[in-house]
Formats: structure tokens, sequence, C-alpha cells
């Protein structure tokens, strides 16, 4: 997963699609104040200015754009599982381990991502922490009967001994953690 920071000039507005089609008075010349950047995947940038601001004679800054820089959120401490390496992953490994199974549409995943992270830092040496995309590899959701996402399970000799459903707070997921280490 990746988290984005945005900076732009000059300011804009964003929204989405859905909002402006939905919209009674999206006549033609509000709608020309809208960009779309080609690596954008379609999202929709409004520039800061009135549609009779880009009709006008006066002249504009020609500096604009908007620049996103993308930071990876997923450490080289998390490894990602898939139904081919499931098995000696997780169900041979020694010791507690943690799976976190998500997907990258999902904001409670993302929400979590940074907690299951700094988890896997602290734990380092106790538990083996995966993360397993249900997306890519949903066979292994289905066996274990993962209807939500996120779930975070806890094998101990590749047995599945706790499931912890959705975003929960870092307390549960330690209590969760400390109950398998010995």
């Amino acid at each position: 997963m990746a988290a984005f920071t945005c900076t732009s000039r000059p300011p804009v507005s964003l929204r989405s699609e859905a909002r402006i089609a939905s919209s009674p008075s999206a006549s033609l010349s509000a709608r020309r104040i809208f960009t779309v950047s080609p690596d954008s995947a379609g999202l929709r940038i409004r520039l800061s200015q009135s549609p009779a601001s880009l009709t006008s004679k006066v002249p504009r800054p020609r500096r604009r754009g908007v620049v996103c820089e993308a930071q990876e959120t997923t450490t080289d401490i998390v490894t990602i599982v898939n139904d081919t390496t499931w098995d000696s992953l997780v169900l041979k490994a020694d010791g507690p381990v943690l799976v976190d199974f998500w997907a990258p549409w999902c904001g409670p995943c993302k929400m979590i991502d940074p907690l299951v992270n700094e988890l896997a830092r602290e734990y380092t040496g106790k538990v083996k922490f995966y993360k397993l995309n249900t997306d890519d590899s949903p066979s292994t959701p289905s066996k274990y009967n993962v209807r939500s996402i996120p779930t975070i399970m806890i094998f101990v000799n590749g047995e599945k001994k706790d499931a912890i459903i959705g975003a929960v707070p870092r307390s549960t997921l330690t209590s969760s953690i400390d109950k398998f280490l010995q």
C-alpha cells in the first residue's frame, strides 16, 4: 500500500466524478474548470478559479499542477504471503504467526496498515507477520471463512488460534498477540 502527499500551485479542490455528474447545475462552463491528469486514473481536479476567469483575457500564472509523492507504507518486516506460499510460510512456521487479510480497495485495511507494521517491528523475533491480499489469493481466505476485511488471524504451529475482524485499536491486537507468546 502507498500513502500519497499532494501539493498544488495554485491550490485545488477535489471532487468525485459521481458528485459532478449528479449535480443538476453542472453546466458546460462549470465542467471546463475540471482537468483530468493522464496519470490520475480518472481523478478530476477543479482549479480554484471561477468559470469566468477561464475565458478572461487577464494573464494568469503559467505554473500549475498537482504534485503527489508516494511513500510505501509496508515494511520489509511484514512479508507478503499468497495461496502458493501459505503452507510453507504460515502453516509450517515455528511459533506464532499473524496474518493480515486485506485488499487494496479496503479503507479500514489502509487504516490499520501502519499499526500492523508498527507491531511487526515491536514483536520482531517473537511473532512472524504476513499480509495476504484477498483479491490476489482468494482460496486461502475462503478456506478460513474470511468474510470481512480487514481480518487478522493468529496461527500457532499451523493451527488457527484467534481471529480479529475489523479495524481495531492497538490494545485489542496486542492483547491477542500476547496470549500466544511464551
